[in-house]
C-alpha cells in the first residue's frame, strides 16, 4: 500500500474517531443539544411570541397551570389547587416550598407582582389579552391569590399557563419597569437553570436540582444546550456528525431520506395545527363576486381532494378536518355538514350559481406552497382559475388588513393550547376587532365567542356546536386537514411526540 493510500486511510480514520467521539461525549457528559431554526434572542417569554419561546419557558419557567401532555387538559402546576368561585372569581392556591433559582421561595407576593405587571405594563406580549379579563388579583393569604375577572372567561387556564411567575420586584415598578430585566440572565423557577446566554446563537442550561414536584417531572439529563441553527440542512449535518440530538419542524420527504441512516430517528407525529381556506363570503373585497355566493363555496369544498393531500403532501397522522377547528380540542363539535370530495358536485354547484365554465380567483398562501399548488390544481379541474400569490406572511397580513384578500390558504398552530377557544378568538371575532372572520355573519361571532362568556361547560359545548354547525353549512371555510410535527433525533435519546405535537423536550432521556 502506497504512503498516500495510507495518509487517506490515516485521514478517513480520524474523522470517524471524532464523529464517534462527539456523538458520546454529549451522553459520557449528560448534555443534551437540540437545535431551534428560529433564533433565540431574548430569554423572556413574556416579550416573544414563537413557539420556540414557549418551549425554552417551560424549561426555564414554571406557571400557575400546565397543559397535561396525557389527555390535553389544564392541570395545576404552581397552584396547589384551585376553587371557582362563580363565573368571575377564581382563587387559587399555591403549592408551598417552591424556589426559584436563586434559592427565594415563591410566595402570593411574587404572583401578585407578576400578573400586575403585566395588566399594568403595556410592553410585554401577554399585556393585551390578560388585560382584556382581568381586572385585578388580590393576595388572600401567604400562599393564596383570588383573581377577579371583568367578565367571564372560559380560556382562562390558557393565559395562566402563558405567564411566567416572576420575582418580586424583579421586573422594576410601576411607572419604572424594566423590561429587559430578564432578557439575558433569568430567574425562574423552572425544571432547568440558565448558565449561559448568546442571544441568536445558544443558550447554556442546568438540572434544577431544586425543582418542585410539580406535572412536568424533573428532567432526567443534567445539561441541556439550546441552539439556533436558522438553515435546516446544517441542522441535518449536525445530527449527522452528533453536534446536536434532537431537531423539529422536518419536512416528510427530509425525514424519510435522513431516516435511512440507522444513527438516526425519525418521528412524524400528531399536532394541533389545522390548515383551512379562508372566503371573503361577506365582499369585502367587492360586492357581486362569486365567493359570497354560498352555493360557489360549497362547490370549493367540494373541488379539493384533501385526503390525497393530507396522505401524501403533509404525511403522518394528518387527516381531513371538517371543521373549523383541530377535532382533539375541547369544543371541537363534529357533527357537521361535511364535504366529500366530489368534483362533479362542485361543477354542478357552480353551475347552479351562473358560473358553468368557472370563474377566476386570486388565492394568498405564505407555507406549504406544494400543497398550495395541489389545491390549484384541484380547482382547475372544475373551472376554477386560480392565481396564487405565495409570498411571506407579512405580506399577506398587510392586504388581509386592507381587504383586499378575497381568498386564502392559512394554518393555525394552537400550541398546548386544548380548547376551539384560541383558535376561533382570532378568526371568529368581530370584523371591526379583528382582520380574520370574512363571514360577513353576525351570529358567528355571537355563538363561538359568546362560548369564552361563560364557564358552564355544557353551554360552551352548545354554542361551540351551533357556531360550527352554522359555518360548515354556509361554508365560510374550507377546512382541510390536520399537520404532522415531523421530528428527527439521535438513537442515543428517547423522545415520545405528544398528542397535541407540542415538543415536551424537557422530557428527554437518554437511551
Amino acid at each position: 500500500m502506497n504512503k498516500t493510500a495510507i495518509s487517506l486511510l490515516s485521514l478517513i480514520s480520524i474523522f470517524f474517531s471524532i464523529i464517534c467521539s462527539s456523538l458520546f461525549a454529549d451522553k459520557s457528559d449528560d448534555t443534551l443539544v437540540i437545535a431551534f431554526k428560529r433564533e433565540i434572542t431574548n430569554l423572556d417569554y413574556h416579550y416573544g411570541t414563537k413557539t420556540e419561546y414557549l418551549i425554552l419557558a417551560d424549561m426555564i419557567d414554571d406557571s400557575l397551570f400546565y397543559v397535561e401532555n396525557d389527555n390535553l387538559s389544564y392541570v395545576p402546576s404552581l397552584a396547589s389547587d384551585y376553587k371557582v368561585v362563580n363565573d368571575v372569581t377564581l382563587d387559587v392556591n399555591l403549592k408551598k416550598g417552591v424556589k426559584f433559582h436563586d434559592g427565594a421561595e415563591m410566595t402570593a407576593d411574587d404572583v401578585v407582582y407578576t400578573y400586575n405587571f403585566i395588566i399594568k405594563n403595556d410592553k410585554n406580549r401577554r399585556h393585551t389579552k390578560l388585560a382584556s379579563w382581568l381586572k385585578n388579583i388580590e393576595k388572600t393569604g401567604p400562599y393564596s391569590v383570588r383573581f377577579n375577572l371583568k367578565e367571564p372567561y372560559a380560556n382562562l387556564y390558557n393565559d395562566l399557563y402563558r405567564i411566567k411567575i416572576r420575582k418580586n420586584g424583579i421586573m422594576g415598578t410601576e411607572g419604572n419597569w424594566d423590561d429587559n430585566a430578564q432578557a439575558n440572565s433569568l430567574i425562574g423557577v423552572g425544571p432547568y437553570k440558565v448558565v449561559s446566554f448568546d442571544p441568536g446563537v445558544e443558550v447554556v442550561l442546568e438540572r434544577n436540582e431544586e425543582y418542585f414536584d410539580g406535572p412536568k417531572g424533573k428532567p432526567a439529563i443534567k445539561n441541556m444546550i439550546v441552539r439556533s441553527i436558522p438553515d435546516m440542512g446544517t441542522q441535518q449535518a449536525e445530527l449527522m456528525s452528533g453536534g446536536i440530538h434532537w431537531m423539529y419542524n422536518v419536512k416528510k420527504d427530509v425525514g424519510e431520506s435522513m431516516a435511512k441512516n440507522d444513527r438516526i430517528n425519525y418521528q412524524l407525529g400528531p399536532s394541533l395545527r389545522i390548515g383551512f381556506l379562508v372566503l371573503d363570503a361577506a365582499g369585502f373585497t367587492g360586492e357581486g363576486h362569486p365567493i359570497t355566493d354560498v352555493r360557489v363555496r360549497r362547490a370549493l369544498n367540494h373541488a379539493i381532494n384533501r385526503e390525497s393531500i393530507a396522505k401524501n403532501l403533509i404525511g403522518g397522522p394528518a387527516n381531513v378536518v371538517h371543521t373549523a377547528c383541530n377535532p382533539v380540542v375541547f369544543g371541537c363539535f363534529q357533527d357537521v355538514t361535511k364535504y366529500e370530495y366530489n368534483p362533479e358536485k362542485a361543477i354542478a354547484l357552480l353551475t347552479e350559481a351562473g358560473y358553468p365554465s368557472g370563474f377566476e380567483l386570486e388565492l394568498w398562501s405564505y407555507r406549504d406552497k406544494e400543497a398550495a399548488q395541489a389545491i390549484v390544481s384541484d380547482l382547475g379541474k372544475v373551472g376554477i382559475k386560480v392565481n396564487l400569490k405565495h409570498g411571506k406572511l407579512a405580506g399577506l397580513n398587510k392586504a388581509r388588513k386592507e381587504r383586499k384578500i378575497r381568498a386564502y390558504f392559512g394554518t393555525w398552530g394552537s400550541s398546548a393550547s386544548p380548547d376551539t377557544a384560541t383558535i376561533s378568538n382570532i378568526h371568529w371575532r368581530d370584523p371591526s376587532k379583528g382582520d380574520r372572520n370574512l363571514s360577513g355573519d353576525p351570529k358567528v361571532n355571537e355563538l363561538m365567542i359568546g362560548a369564552e362568556r361563560t364557564l358552564n361547560i355544557d353551554e360552551r359545548k352548545k354554542l361551540y356546536a351551533e357556531g360550527l354547525k352554522l359555518i360548515a353549512d354556509q361554508a365560510y371555510w374550507v377546512p382541510l386537514w390536520s399537520y404532522s410535527e415531523g421530528v428527527l433525533s439521535s438513537q442515543d435519546i428517547v423522545f415520545n411526540q405528544d398528542a397535541d405535537g407540542y415538543p415536551r423536550v424537557w422530557g428527554i432521556s437518554w437511551r
